[in-house]
């Protein structure tokens, strides 16, 4: 079964984006169409953004579905650490979920990525490639 870490961005956008690709990301989540990893440093930053960026009202009633979404998700602790990888600090952890987790990253964001892939070998998609890996 396919392993992947979902990037912060798609989560957001699936739970507030109802049409979105992000949104059919996590319905293929809760169908067990693939294996989420999520590393404990992950998780809080689910938390941490959601919280900041929407509304309190909103946010409760994102909350719930969050931490169902993480109760199937696949524990991960980072045995090893590849840092500084990415010009972004934040995304440094989701490197080390994938990893450590044998998975593949599905993100907005694929530049900041890059290097991630030359030099790891990780393998990194959009979330409409990575719906298209998922139908295939």
């Amino acid at each position: 079964m396919i392993r992947a870490v979902i990037d912060t961005n798609v989560v957001f956008e699936g739970l507030t984006k109802r049409n979105s690709a992000g949104a059919l990301i996590l319905r293929t989540w809760q169908s067990n169409l693939f294996q989420p990893c999520v590393s404990l440093a992950l998780h809080y930053e689910y938390y941490d953004v959601l919280s900041r960026k929407l509304s309190p009202q909103r946010w409760q009633r994102v909350q719930p579905a969050l931490g169902t979404l993480l109760r199937t998700a696949v524990p991960v602790i980072p045995h090893f650490l590849w840092r500084p990888i990415s010009p972004d600090p934040g995304d440094d952890f989701v490197i080390d979920c994938a990893m450590n987790a044998k998975a593949w990253i599905v993100t907005y964001n694929v530049r900041d990525f890059t290097l991630a892939r030359l030099e790891l070998g990780l393998v990194v998609f959009t979330p409409n490639e990575f719906l298209a890996q998922l139908s295939g």
